[in-house]
């Protein structure tokens, strides 16, 4: 097996003032990526602390500033392996935070090309629009989670959501 890079990442479950999550639509980095829906967020750069790599992705892809410190903690987490096109195998290791803002104009202008490149567009999802769509949205399990966190039930450890690949070969 090939050494594998572990890539952890922090992103973000923003919520805005009518209870909608912002997804992303894009092609992924793997071998045969296909589209998915994804929340925001990226991988924690050496040194950083996941709460400040959190809001400097925010900040990158939507325009939205916030301190690291608003994040609050860790709400869920997702791990697992995947192959790249250029056939490097990576370990992520997700942490999601959730945020609750009023109204967001999202702004990608501070995205990196190679993001801008890789997404086609973006929307805020309800939750009954979540539940009914047949398109791919990861993580797996988001729906739920939302569903207990507009509820105001923040869980008090991390949920672990299954891992969204197959395990590469």
């Amino acid at each position: 097996m090939s050494e594998v890079i572990v890539r952890p990442s922090a992103r973000i479950l923003l919520v805005d003032d009518r209870d909608r999550i912002l997804l992303y639509r894009g092609l992924g980095l793997m071998k045969d990526p296909g589209y998915a829906w994804f929340t925001p967020g990226g991988g924690v750069d050496d040194g950083e602390e996941l709460n400040q790599a959190a809001a400097r992705e925010l900040r990158e892809e939507t325009g939205h500033t916030v301190t690291p410190e608003e994040l609050g903690r860790v709400v869920a987490t997702s791990s697992g392996h995947w192959r790249h096109g250029d056939g490097r195998l990576f370990l992520s290791l997700d942490s999601f935070f959730f945020l609750r803002v009023g109204r967001v104009e999202v702004d990608v202008s501070s995205m990196e090309d190679l993001e801008r490149s890789m997404m086609d567009r973006f929307h805020w999802w309800s939750t009954p629009e979540l539940r009914a769509t047949g398109e791919r949205v990861v993580p797996l399990g988001l729906t739920g989670l939302l569903e207990r966190l507009l509820a105001g039930d923040v869980p008090d450890e991390p949920v672990v959501f299954p891992w969204h690949h197959p395990e590469p070969s």
